[in-house]
């Protein structure tokens, strides 16, 4: 090899080395969409209900406090996995009275305590939060949270 690179030989190798990460881009652009199409980590179908909780998650700014899986403010707790912590994940109706007498019970009102507001949802709005959240929790984490607490 000569010591000194001509003008062909460098341009030979941009275009070389370009041609070689586009192909690689489009190889790993064809796999990650055959991955995602192929492969879902919900073990629940997505329905009206859990769609409209979503919703009433992101009108009321609830990641604003709430993590869901790890994303969000760690101001209150991790909800991803609330519904089991509850022991409320297989029964919606049981799910929706639970988050329903916790949501009307906020702001508790104990000193020292950070305190959730109340924001005064329809019971349809919360029996869809429910719905979301139960979504949420049969959702293949690869065992995310770490822990049972969140």
């Amino acid at each position: 090899m000569k010591e000194i690179m001509t003008k062909s030989m460098t341009r030979n190798i941009f275009y070389g080395g370009s041609l070689f990460f586009v192909v690689i881009f489009v190889g790993l652009s064809i796999h990650s969409h055959l991955y995602i199409v192929n492969v879902s980590t919900a073990s629940k179908p997505l329905t009206e209900s859990v769609a409209a909780g979503k919703r009433v998650w992101e009108v009321n700014a609830c990641i604003n406090c709430h993590t869901l899986h790890g994303e969000g403010a760690y101001f209150a707790p991790e909800v991803g996995n609330v519904m089991t912590r509850w022991g409320v994940v297989d029964d919606p109706e049981d799910a929706f009275e639970t988050l329903k007498a916790w949501m009307e019970s906020q702001p508790t009102g104990i000193a020292g305590r950070r305190q959730m507001p109340r924001f005064d949802l329809t019971d349809q709005e919360i029996r869809a939060l429910a719905d979301f959240l139960i979504w949420a929790d049969k959702t293949d984490t690869q065992n995310w949270p770490p822990n049972e607490a969140g």
